[in-house]
């Protein structure tokens, strides 16, 4: 155990966490807090949203039975206004962002405040390393980790560490999220990416580091899922719209193959139309664009979701599509200034 100087002599940690109708996972998520193996001081605090499935109960449970677990009212509910109350209420220098889906391992707080120290960094964040128990889980678990399912950036796959555009959650200096002004409250998604834009452009370094590895559920069932990946592609669309130089070729991959498979199937089926009435049916050549993703999907399948199991696999072929076309359709919607009319109705 270290002895009393150097605990001292290491930063506090803040962890903080935004909760709206978390009951399921929430007490995971606040366990492997308080089983972190940093040595320093810490503390938790949960920004508790207005939620109608116990998790309020359950949250003033764990507060009342360990003094380190603070509770904030949310009243907004929404995640990037949590997150400025829970730091706004905490104390120490090291800010830990925790997802309630999340399951943070053992060494995560040591690691990340060892690589701050190392780096100088304003944000260090590690691989967001998606874990299913269902086989719906496991084949939405096994996109996230595939480079066709979310991009293939480092915070999915891993990759080596540096500097980086983004990572998953973040560990923060937290002078530095003060002075560029915290979360922005009125991007309730995709504020991560939008909070390290500001950091980079005022001469910060967002860090990446394959050391630092979350466990997160996803989301139980196709429904829940649809909602998520609309929600935040509207927000990427709306950010894509806002800050258009800050943007990679990949944001606009599921868009344009949204437009392209639409397109495709619309003359495809001119083509038809075109056939039965004795013209040349050349608008059949639009198929091959909805066929080619087909073939995308099925080999992606293969490679990737058959690792789980059959049943799994057949998951996959529907969960793949699912993320492409619901992120895609968000974008387009984002895109056209279309998310203060649908984002109330996507999630949070």
């Amino acid at each position: 155990m270290p002895d009393e100087a150097t605990q001292s002599a290491l930063p506090g940690v803040s962890y903080v966490m935004p909760v709206l109708n978390e009951v399921t996972h929430v007490r995971a998520a606040v366990d492997s807090l308080l089983n972190q193996d940093y040595p320093g001081p810490f503390e938790v605090t949960l920004a508790l949203g207005p939620s109608m499935d116990g998790t309020t109960q359950l949250v003033e449970e764990l507060a009342s039975v360990d003094p380190r677990i603070h509770v904030v009212d949310n009243v907004v509910g929404s995640t990037p206004a949590g997150l400025n109350l829970a730091i706004r209420a905490s104390q120490y220098p090291v800010v830990v962002r925790v997802d309630a889906h999340s399951v943070l391992p053992p060494d995560y707080a040591r690691i990340a405040v060892e690589t701050i120290l190392e780096t100088g960094a304003d944000n260090v964040g590690g691989l967001m390393d998606a874990q299913g128990t269902t086989h719906f889980e496991r084949a939405v678990a096994r996109a996230y980790g595939s480079r066709i399912g979310l991009g293939g950036t480092k915070l999915h796959v891993g990759g080596e560490a540096g500097a980086s555009e983004t990572v998953y959650l973040g560990v923060f200096r937290r002078d530095r999220l003060l002075e560029v002004g915290l979360f922005d409250e009125g991007i309730k998604r995709g504020q991560d990416w939008e909070l390290n834009r500001r950091l980079r452009s005022s001469g910060g370094t967002v860090w990446f580091t394959p050391r630092l590895k979350v466990t997160y559920r996803p989301r139980p069932n196709l429904y829940r899922l649809a909602r998520q990946f609309v929600s935040t592609g509207v927000w990427r669309g709306e950010l894509a719209r806002r800050f258009p130089a800050s943007n990679g070729i990949r944001y606009f991959v599921p868009p344009a193959m949204v437009v392209g498979v639409t397109v495709g199937l619309i003359l495809g089926i001119v083509g038809i139309v075109q056939a039965a009435v004795g013209a040349a049916p050349w608008l059949l050549i639009g198929f091959a664009a909805p066929l080619f993703y087909i073939l995308i999907v099925i080999v992606s399948a293969l490679l990737w979701g058959r690792r789980d199991g059959f049943r799994s696999f057949l998951w996959f072929l529907v969960v793949l599509p699912c993320i492409h076309f619901c992120w895609g359709i968000g974008f387009l919607l984002g895109f056209l200034s279309l998310s203060r009319n649908i984002t109330a109705h996507t999630g949070r």
